[in-house]
């Protein structure tokens, strides 16, 4: 039983022009488990907690368009579009009851798909995920700065991993789409107010040091969700589960 995400099959659905890739670990005759990792993420970005959650779920990850070994594609880059994406891949895979952990772009997309989708959802979790439109103000002058070039020097690894990854590799063309999509403000983009459409038991997560999601925010959409719990993990930054690795375990344990 393989345990991790490794982008050594070639399983692909294509969606019009666009070659979205996946990959099914853990064990098959198990509940569903979806993950949806970042910006400039891969599904291998899940690796350091997917040995605790095999032997219960079938887990399956997908790589976002253009992300990973998925490619871009025509189609502009928008969080709904990744949500078509993934819910046309499920049906493709028969899967229409599921639980998903979402991280970051994963955790919008997430929220998407439990407020304006038909799937039978059981439990949802977002990782350093905004849900409204507003967060945009304060990180609006981060986003402004990054280019293709400035985002090679600052994550290296990312870059080299993009680049070894995907079939049809154009990093400045892929940097301009995730910005697009980052500082979209119309109805493609955050769920916003649909949220309270969201009838499942869902955790937040969120790194107390995290400099992109507001202690606040999440405080809210956990006022609007009924079935929810906000945890807000001491020292870990954006990507909680690496950074507070057993921390963020344990309260996944709980919740799942």
């Amino acid at each position: 039983m393989m345990k991790k995400f490794n982008h050594e099959v070639d399983t692909y659905f294509n969606i019009e022009d666009a070659k979205i890739y996946y990959e099914i670990r853990g064990r098959e005759d198990k509940p569903v488990l979806l993950f949806l990792h970042g910006g400039f993420g891969t599904i291998e970005d899940f690796n350091d907690i997917t040995d605790s959650l095999s032997n219960e779920f079938t887990l399956v990850g997908v790589d976002s368009r253009g992300h990973g070994k998925s490619t871009l594609g025509s189609a502009q880059l928008t969080y709904e579009q990744i949500q078509k994406d993934v819910e046309q891949l499920l049906r493709h895979l028969k899967i229409d009851t599921l639980s998903i952990i979402g991280f970051s772009d994963g955790g919008i997309v997430t929220y998407r798909l439990a407020a304006l989708s038909s799937l039978n959802i059981e439990k949802l979790v977002t990782v350093g995920a905004e849900w409204h439109v507003r967060s945009l103000e304060s990180v609006k002058g981060i986003f402004a700065k990054i280019t293709s070039e400035s985002w090679k020097e600052k994550f290296p690894g990312s870059y080299n991993s993009y680049q070894r990854l995907n079939p049809e590799p154009d990093f400045e063309l892929f940097t301009q789409r995730i910005l697009s999509m980052w500082l979209d403000e119309s109805p493609t983009g955050f769920p916003n107010e649909a949220v309270q459409h969201i009838s499942c038991p869902m955790l937040f997560v969120r790194g107390e040091n995290d400099h992109l999601v507001s202690e606040k925010s999440l405080t809210e959409l956990s006022e609007i969700v009924s079935d929810s719990r906000f945890v807000n993990i001491p020292g870990a930054g954006h990507v909680v589960f690496q950074d507070e690795k057993e921390k963020f375990i344990k309260h996944l344990d709980e919740f799942l």
